[in-house]
Order: structure tokens, then C-alpha cells, then sequence
């Protein structure tokens, strides 16, 4: 995506005011608002049919939860970014979106300029979390991390990745976020985007979410 095009969203919640008030807000910020959906139903289909790069989603649907609808939507889309706009900051609530695939997770008492950078960041692969609520998932990450993995016995051998494909899948094992990253080698944030791609696609993984248990799993958070 060329940096003048315009991100693509779609807002998902099941208050037609506030669902209103988002778009609106989002497209007064300059993002191209695809479309907007009330119910879990109704979000998939949509998704389906205009394929935004951001979804801002409420977890309290009517007809499927919104943690069904991430799980579906990224399922069939890995390269779908899922910022998750709740009022509910209970930890179960954030950690189940997490693992259904939602990249970031903010507070309904969030700004307008927080929602803002919030999806803009969320377009880029960039983790948001409201403050607070980032130590608890890559807690989580650690615990998953921790699970053993089912080891098929015919396991091929671990794709060779360059030393700075390493280095940068190590920072984000740590949490760092991608601009983080960028200032840390010196590097531009776009060729941080490249290093995380080609590590994905070399480990035939699919989001963030599993390039961080994968970094946990070799101890490269500790390194």
C-alpha cells in the first residue's frame, strides 16, 4: 500500500451513535471508511465483501461476539488488522482478543486523537494497547510461549534467518513496537516492515501474535 492511499476501515459496533460518531471521526482524520456494520453477522459478510486493512471492532455483539468475529475474519485474512475498541478493560475480555487475532485493544474512554493514532498505528502492524493493558499481553505471550507446542515428528529444520531479521524479531519479542524498532537500528520503519515479512514468511507464520511466541519460544526476549 502506497503511503498517499488512503487506509481503508471499517468500524463494527452496536450502538448506531457511536458507530456514527467513529466513521465520522475517522473519516474527518482522513481514512477512506468502507463500512460499518451492527452485529457480528452482518460485520463478517461486510469484511468479507470490502476487505478493509483495519477493522475497529466492539467485542459486545448481538448475533456473534466480536472475538468470533476477529477469529473468522483474520482466519481468512492474516494481513487484516483488528484494533478492538471495548468499553470493558477486564484482562479475560483483552487476552481473548488478543488470541483471536486482534492486533490492539483501547478503551472506549480513549480520545478522539488517541482513537486516531490508535488505527493509524493498528494499519502499520504496530501493537496499541490502552496504558496498562500492554505488560498484561506480553504476560500472555510468555505464558503461551511456556504451553508446549505439539512437535510434528517430521519437523523440517528452522528457516535460517539473516542477523538482522534476528535483531528485529528479538526487539519484538520484547514488546517494542515497529517505529521503536525503527529509531533503535536506525533504520526506517518501512524496512522494519520488510524484516518482519520476510521473517513471516520464511517461518510460514501469519501475524504478530505468532512471531512473538515463536521469538519466546527460543528465549530471544531474554537475549
Amino acid at each position: 500500500m502506497s503511503e498517499e492511499q488512503a487506509v481503508r476501515v471499517m468500524v463494527v459496533d452496536d450502538h448506531p451513535m457511536w458507530r456514527d460518531a467513529v466513521a465520522r471521526d475517522l473519516a474527518a482524520a482522513g481514512f477512506d471508511v468502507v463500512a460499518t456494520a451492527g452485529d457480528g453477522p452482518q460485520a463478517v459478510r461486510r469484511a468479507q465483501a470490502v476487505v478493509p486493512d483495519v477493522l475497529v471492532l466492539d467485542l459486545n455483539l448481538p448475533g456473534l461476539p466480536g472475538v468470533a468475529v476477529c477469529k473468522e475474519l483474520v482466519g481468512e485474512n492474516p494481513a487484516l488488522r483488528v484494533l478492538v475498541l471495548s468499553a470493558s478493560g477486564e484482562h479475560q475480555d483483552v487476552l481473548e482478543a488478543v488470541k483471536s487475532g486482534a492486533t490492539g485493544y483501547l478503551l472506549k474512554s480513549a480520545s478522539t486523537e488517541e482513537l486516531v493514532d490508535a488505527v493509524r498505528r493498528t494499519a502499520v502492524g504496530d501493537p496499541v494497547f490502552t496504558p496498562g493493558l500492554a505488560g498484561l499481553v506480553l504476560g500472555e505471550y510468555r505464558r503461551l510461549a511456556s504451553d508446549p507446542a505439539p512437535a510434528a515428528p517430521d519437523e523440517p529444520k528452522a528457516p535460517r534467518l539473516t542477523d538482522r531479521e534476528t535483531e528485529v524479531l528479538r526487539l519484538v519479542a520484547k514488546g517494542l513496537s515497529y517505529k521503536q524498532i525503527a529509531e533503535r537500528l536506525v533504520i526506517s520503519h518501512r524496512t522494519v516492515q520488510n524484516h518482519v515479512q520476510n521473517t513471516l514468511g520464511k517461518l510460514q507464520l501469519h501475524n504478530r501474535v505468532e512471531l512473538v511466541r515463536y521469538a519466546i519460544e527460543r528465549g530471544l526476549d531474554d537475549a
